[in-house]
């Protein structure tokens, strides 16, 4: 049946067939009658393939999402994985601290064994113990309502000095004990270190000062078990508060800055607060006594007593120990800790920003939804933060956000893929069918293109050669001349029609269909068609002026001809065909009366007919005449058609007094060229429709 149509091998989902609705055209029987069926079946069965289309989508994207979620979840379970999370915690929990209340009873203080204190009191370590024995009754003196002491009395000292130090301990002191690993080829055991026994007889406790590391050597953790040096100084005072989250080793300390965040006073103005201190500096606080050397808490350098934490990022320094303690002493007063998402919770959550990823990517990738899907990666991280310093509880954000990229990042891929794929099918279905400027514009704006079905006022014109079946006859034994002699008609009426914007719908043996309006909008579609018809018969001309020169014999050569109907209306245009095999082409009356045209335009005598509606769109720009009343099936009466007369525009006073003329000539009366009709070319068109009456009436 001739050539496909310019989508009749699209495949993607927006290019399939419609099941129903066209039957296709024979031969010359074709060009004049476009037969179709229901079109709104066709519309019908395009929404149903709209609709699988995003069935496949959506399934497309919950198996892109479920991909992503046991990627992210597996990942999550890798060492650098949970060390760049952990660092993201750093990072969050580091912003916005929350402030220190000044005044508040039972504030932290730190009373720090640092290089003043070295300096002023001139002693190599360790101090005599009868000194730590002063530092403790100076501070309950000035009223303080706990003492830590983060020092390990392990070993005995001169009996004096531990008689001394035991003295001045009691309820109210708590001291440190420490634990170490022992390892050996059968067993990997920790040892706990505890004070001497004198030193708590007198209700002086004791607490593990060690603190619990990640593996990258970073404090974040609050220490979870009961007898916990924190924990301890804490219960002297406060008891209830001191058992919070006992036993969770996940909680996370939430700290509220780097060193020397909380008030620190060096240990030599401790032993003497009434000179050196303002007073109340201990009064109802909670003192914290340990070292904190300057020169050893540098981040590169480092010191057995002091540890990396969450501020170590920003400040580039560690932190003492007893600082580390003030943090989880003021973490548990207040009940700052910070809990982490279960892991059921957190694998919900993955899942989570990966469905919704999916959700967002349901679209063809475009720039709002790469737009849409990074502000969704960017709202995990915001999600996070805020349910951290809102809730106190930490979603960690890395796996979800790579759920969500990887989701994101298939589904976009899949669409490039799909585009890429879509661009290629369009030039390459297209390309012989529409003018390269029109399809590079397909290309561009793809959207533009709907080959799914839909309603559209076009203008559709037919061509057909007059006269083929004697001329084919003549030169049935030369098939290979008559086939080049086609091409060089078809080929110029051809770009006739690309010149002007049009669609070839598709050539019929020596019939050409072509339509203006789609697939791409074209808001002076009748005027490019008319145009196109013009210079299709322009092109006619100039070919039989080509073949007789180059023929020995010109007389011989016998004269082209072609038909020309053109018609505006409503059609329906889309992919029509079967599964496999379907054409990008039109339905509806106005196409059949298209054809009616086209083979109306011989009985009219001339080359071009256009309907009414055609004619109503050029009449200022080409100023087109009557040519005749043709009988129309389904219509009632007899329905006026025009032609263009050759030149330019004539002018529309003269055409009025034409079309009156051609009406009563159409009606029988005898009629003569008279004065009325001063335009040389109606004269003769005016002669020619009156031979062509006599003609009718025998």
């Amino acid at each position: 049946m001739g050539n496909a149509g310019p989508a009749s091998r699209l495949g993607s989902r927006r290019l399939q067939p419609l099941r129903r609705g066209y039957r296709g055209c024979t031969a010359r029987a074709g060009c004049r009658a476009h037969c179709h069926r229901d079109a709104e079946g066709a519309l019908l069965t395009g929404f149903a393939r709209f609709s699988r289309s995003g069935r496949r989508r959506t399934g497309e994207g919950l198996l892109a999402a479920f991909v992503a979620f046991a990627a992210a979840a597996l990942i999550a379970l890798l060492p650098p994985f949970a060390e760049t999370e952990a660092r993201i915690f750093d990072f969050l929990s580091t912003v916005a601290p929350p402030p220190v209340a000044e005044g508040a009873a039972n504030d932290v203080v730190i009373v720090a064994i640092d290089e003043p204190s070295f300096s002023e009191i001139g002693l190599q370590w360790p101090w005599p113990r009868s000194l730590h024995a002063d530092l403790v009754r100076a501070l309950r003196q000035a009223g303080a309502t706990a003492i830590g002491l983060d020092l390990v009395f392990a070993e005995a000292s001169k009996p004096e000095e531990d008689t001394a130090l035991a003295s001045a301990l009691g309820p109210d002191t708590v001291l440190a004990s420490d634990e170490s690993l022992i390892e050996t080829p059968q067993m990997r055991q920790f040892v706990r270190t505890e004070p001497l026994p004198e030193l708590t007889a007198n209700g002086a406790a004791t607490g593990l000062a060690a603190l619990p590391l990640d593996p990258d050597g970073t404090l974040r953790r609050l220490p979870a078990i009961g007898d916990a040096f924190a924990r301890k100084v804490l219960a002297t005072v406060d008891p209830e508060s001191a058992h919070r989250l006992e036993g969770r080793g996940d909680a996370l300390l939430q700290a509220r800055g780097p060193a020397r965040t909380y008030p620190t006073v060096s240990y030599y103005q401790a032993l003497d607060p009434t000179a050196f201190l303002p007073p109340d500096t201990f009064r109802n606080r909670i003192v914290l006594v340990g070292r904190s050397l300057q020169t050893a808490v540098d981040a590169d350098t480092g010191s057995p007593d002091t540890f990396a934490t969450p501020w170590t990022i920003r400040s580039g320094t560690l932190l003492s120990g007893v600082e580390v303690h003030a943090s989880v002493v003021d973490a548990l007063r207040e009940g700052r800790a910070i809990l982490p998402l279960s892991r059921s919770a957190s694998l919900l959550s993955i899942a989570f920003a990966a469905v919704l990823a999916a959700a967002i990517a349901w679209r063809p990738a475009d720039r709002r939804t790469v737009i849409a899907g990074l502000a969704f990666v960017l709202l995990i991280f915001v999600a996070s933060f805020a349910l951290l310093k809102g809730a106190e509880v930490y979603m960690r954000p890395l796996a979800p956000a790579l759920a969500a990229f990887g989701t994101a990042a298939a589904l976009g891929t899949r669409d490039l893929a799909e585009e890429r794929r879509r661009r290629r099918e369009i030039v390459r279905a297209f390309s012989l069918y529409l003018a390269p400027a029109q399809v590079e514009r397909l290309v561009a704006e793809p959207d533009a293109l709907k080959l799914g079905g839909e309603t559209r006022r076009l203008t559709v014109l037919f061509s057909d050669v007059r006269n083929f079946t004697p001329l084919a006859e003549t030169m049935k034994n030369e098939p290979e001349k008559l086939t080049q002699l086609m091409n060089r008609l078809l080929t110029p009426m051809s770009e006739a029609v690309f010149a002007e914007g049009g669609t070839i719908d598709k050539f019929i043996g020596d019939c050409l269909m072509a339509f203006w309006n789609a697939p791409l909008a074209d808001e002076d579609h009748a005027l490019h068609a008319v145009r196109a018809g013009r210079a299709m018969l322009k092109a006619v001309e100039d070919l039989n002026l080509a073949l007789k020169a180059e023929s020995a014999d010109p007389a011989s050569v016998p004269e082209l001809s072609v038909g020309v109907g053109i018609n505006t209306g409503i059609c329906v245009v889309g992919n029509f065909g079967s599964e496999k095999r379907f054409d990008y082409s039109v339905l509806g009356d106005a196409v059949n009366y298209a054809s009616r045209l086209e083979s109306a335009s011989k009985q009219a005598g001339v080359p071009l007919l256009i309907g009414a509606d055609t004619a109503a769109a050029v009449d200022e720009a080409l100023g087109p005449v009557l040519a005749d009343r043709i009988e129309v099936k389904g219509r009632s009466g007899r329905a006026p058609v025009y032609t263009i007369p050759p030149g330019p525009p004539i002018r529309v006073d003269e055409r009025r007094r034409f079309d009156a003329m051609v009406e009563r000539l159409i009606l029988g009366e005898i009629i003569a060229a008279n004065d009325q009709i001063s335009d040389t070319r109606l004269k003769d068109l005016l002669l020619a429709y009156h031979d062509r009456e006599q003609v009718k009436r025998g």
